[in-house]
């Protein structure tokens, strides 16, 4: 049964039979990964960019500094040489990835996260020469690494749309009162410009 779709008695197998248990079980692990996906996947973003931003702090180590430096030397217009802004950019990752970790300041954290993100496409438009084959199409090695932050991008996004404590929730029935809820939640704001439980 695909988590969208509300349970039905008729949709739900009779007991004590496999197919009941494989419903029961399926319906254990859509629980489990409701409560803790959101947690797991802030910390996987954490790890990521505490370790590929620890890796900048040693010259010579990490594969993308060479195209991280240029992009910033050609956004500052040659001002900031590689000496200053490749240590700039490892303290940058890692305070990303501790406050992933951590799960404090996480507004800020996205923030940053968010524009370090930015910037991290910028050399498929300065450099597309040393991003890609064939432009648009064909993206190369370094191409490719740089294209995949779209999903630590939508990764962000989904952390930060439950930082106040939101939750996912996998029934659907459930998931449409709470969005009613919510939506009711915003009015109130709206209206009177405070939160419904103050």
């Amino acid at each position: 049964m695909a988590p969208d779709q509300p349970v039905s008695p008729q949709s739900t197998p009779q007991r004590d039979t496999l197919a009941w248990k494989l419903h029961a079980l399926q319906l254990r692990g859509l629980g489990w990964a409701a409560q803790h996906g959101i947690t797991l996947l802030r910390l996987a973003l954490g790890v990521v960019f505490v370790w590929f931003g620890a890796q900048k702090f040693f010259p010579g180590l990490s594969v993308a500094q060479d195209l991280a430096t240029n992009t910033i030397s050609a956004l500052t217009f040659g001002t900031v040489g590689a000496q200053v802004s490749l240590p700039v950019l490892a303290t940058w990752e890692c305070l990303i990835g501790l406050g992933l970790l951590s799960g404090r300041f996480l507004p800020a954290t996205l923030l940053l996260l968010l524009a370090q993100m930015a910037g991290t496409f910028m050399p498929l438009i300065l450099f597309p020469g040393e991003t890609f084959k064939i432009m648009p199409w064909v993206p190369n090695l370094e191409g490719q690494y740089i294209i995949k932050n779209l999903v630590l991008v939508a990764a962000a996004l989904v952390v930060g749309a439950t930082a106040r404590g939101g939750r996912l929730i996998y029934d659907a029935q459930a998931a449409e009162t709470a969005e009613h809820t919510q939506r009711v939640h915003e009015r109130f704001r709206r209206r009177f410009h405070q939160d419904p439980e103050e």
